[in-house]
């Protein structure tokens, strides 16, 4: 059966899942709504599941990948949050402290997407950290409706410290060069953005359509950045404007890349809103842009 894409859902359903996502509507809601397109409650039910993850056929790289080396750390987070669990990944047999990549995931926690994301970091020469920020109400439970109401319980400041405290200790991870750089997707480039502006040592930031800093914080910004929005993302492209004009002004080092006609979480290959051409390319100009940043 051919892989499904974007072009086949009508945009009006793809504004449904957008909202979905993103919890401004119910599993119910979408249902509901999806139910006056489609015509009946069977082919709504349809849709959503043809547009949900499908992790297994997208994987990558398989965990037990003899070129790679992973495992589980446990990071202490301050001020009362406890601790994190996150999923390592590094190349086999490296004989030498690695460049070091913090990921930061959608906000569904981290869930088999994101663990092959720091598999494919590996096989890029990276150590790759990636946490859950699920942890404190029991991690992600392998299920993205039961994720999404996990997600919703907690602050957004609860979970932007967590990852905080992961950048801080993979800086003196024995198998880590000290050297950081941070890639994130949905949330997780809201975090990488906010980052940015809290971790002076940071040497790369990639976050994939991701909403921008505080505007007051902007001019804290260190690393360089590499931004890549979807041009059909009219929510996340927004603000874009002025947080590009507020860039300027501050004299920072960015890139920024908007791939036309993909939609919102065009890197995540467990979708059909995934676009290969756009995804292959962003990844290119990530990868590059570590080497480059974290050599």
């Amino acid at each position: 059966m051919p892989r499904l894409s974007a072009k086949d859902f009508q945009p009006e359903v793809l504004d449904l899942f957008d909202r979905y996502v993103h919890g401004d509507l119910s599993r119910r809601g979408f249902l509901d709504h999806a139910t006056r397109i489609a015509g009946s409650a069977t082919a709504a039910a349809g849709l959503l599941a043809a547009l949900s993850p499908q992790f297994a056929a997208a994987q990558q790289v398989a965990p037990d990948d003899a070129r790679i080396v992973t495992r589980v750390e446990t990071i202490d987070s301050p001020r009362g949050y406890g601790k994190v669990r996150a999923y390592m990944a590094k190349p086999a047999g490296a004989s030498s402290a690695l460049p070091t990549i913090l990921v930061v995931h959608e906000n569904r926690g981290l869930n088999p997407h994101i663990e092959d994301i720091a598999r494919r970091l590996a096989l890029d020469g990276f150590l790759a950290c990636a946490p859950d920020a699920l942890t404190s109400v029991g991690g992600y439970p392998g299920d993205e409706d039961k994720a999404r109401a996990l997600f919703s319980q907690l602050s957004r400041d609860t979970m932007q410290q967590d990852f905080l405290a992961a950048a801080q200790a993979l800086k003196s991870f024995p198998d880590s060069n000290g050297k950081l750089g941070t890639v994130g997707f949905c949330f997780g480039g809201d975090v990488v953005n906010f980052l940015a502006t809290q971790v002076p040592e940071l040497r790369a930031a990639v976050p994939f359509y991701g909403m921008p800093p505080l505007s007051q914080d902007i001019a804290r910004i260190r690393a360089p950045l590499l931004l890549h929005f979807a041009g059909d993302d009219a929510r996340v492209l927004k603000p874009w404007p002025d947080y590009e004009a507020a860039l300027k002004a501050a004299g920072k080092n960015y890139q920024a890349f908007i791939y036309p006609g993909v939609q919102h979480g065009f890197n995540n290959d467990t979708t059909p809103r995934y676009d290969e051409a756009a995804a292959r390319l962003a990844w290119q100009r990530s990868v590059a842009f570590f080497r480059a940043n974290l050599a």
